[in-house]
């Protein structure tokens, strides 16, 4: 009998559909620097060599910007990394991403730099339009809500003291709410730092699937230092705080609901530094995808 159940289990798995991953990379010429053949081909080629896992490539220069119909089509986990060429994806060419992120048919996760693109931008946008109605419903006494998006500013870095967005601004008439002006994330925070020095990731989850095989402290060789606080959507889940050489913190692996599908967004992984050589990191990463990838629908 227990051959049996072996046997069953083994042709399940057997059956089971590859993920299909594709890594989206504006290739700029600077990844060179640690990646001969460009960041995204090097994530790409580590998942293809994995069991289960199917990934390609593209690139913001490929036709229809590398995000086709028959690309997305085809994706179960969108890997999406980019910054200097970020305000080359619009907001109309992110609707079917965050479409099919809405409707659990696509999962993204986003690297470093990606924090100001334009999909992970969008899809905190639509988290924080989700925040919104469910802090403020129009309900019978209050039917006539009306909300105000205030987006930033363009791509540009908020003060340490200045409120942290998105933030809302309810009004009210005799205790009702009519009004509710939200400014939307900023998405980036008040500081950086580029000394390429080690920092240390603490995993704060140990159970979770993304944390799978991952100690609990284990550091970075080179790294950019990001400083809280991110102007992002509260995270339904945490997974791994990081910690720099100037004593500065980030929450380093955070996860949104958003819709059906999930966001995950990985703070390490500057083009000029070699981060996505490095095995635990690339741990991340396929440990990211497998679990998003599991619960996409088919």
């Amino acid at each position: 009998m227990r051959y049996v159940g072996l046997l069953f289990l083994v042709s399940t798995t057997m059956l089971m559909a590859d993920i299909n991953v594709v890594v989206w990379d504006e290739q700029q010429p600077r990844q060179k620097q640690a990646y001969s053949h460009f960041l995204g081909n090097a994530i790409a080629r580590h998942l293809q060599d994995l069991p289960g896992i199917r990934a390609k490539s593209v690139k913001l220069d490929d036709a229809d910007k590398g995000i086709s119909t028959g690309v997305l089509d085809a994706c179960d986990v969108l890997i999406w990394w980019g910054h200097v060429r970020q305000a080359e994806i619009t907001p109309e060419d992110c609707l079917p991403i965050i479409q099919r992120i809405k409707e659990g048919n696509m999962s993204m996760i986003t690297l470093h730099s990606a924090h100001w693109s334009t999909p992970f931008m969008e899809a905190m946008n639509a988290r924080t339009r989700m925040e919104a109605s469910r802090r403020y419903p129009r309900t019978q006494d209050s039917p006539n809500v009306v909300f105000e998006f205030i987006p930033p500013e363009g791509r540009i870095s908020p003060a340490y003291d200045s409120i942290v967005t998105p933030a809302f601004l309810a009004l009210q008439r005799r205790g009702v709410v009519t009004k509710v002006r939200v400014d939307l994330p900023n998405c980036c925070f008040p500081a950086y730092r580029n000394d390429g020095k080690p920092s240390m990731l603490q995993t704060l989850l140990p159970d979770h699937p993304i944390a799978r095989g991952l100690p609990g402290f284990w550091s970075v060789s080179s790294a950019e230092m990001y400083a809280e606080p991110f102007h992002v959507p509260e995270p339904d889940t945490v997974v791994f705080k990081e910690t720099f050489a100037g004593g500065e913190w980030f929450r380093s692996g955070m996860i949104w609901k958003i819709g059906k599908g999930k966001v995950f967004y990985f703070r390490p992984g500057h083009e000029t530094y070699p981060v996505y050589k490095e095995k635990l990191p690339l741990m991340v990463i396929e440990n990211a995808v497998r679990w998003m990838g599991s619960t996409v629908s088919q």
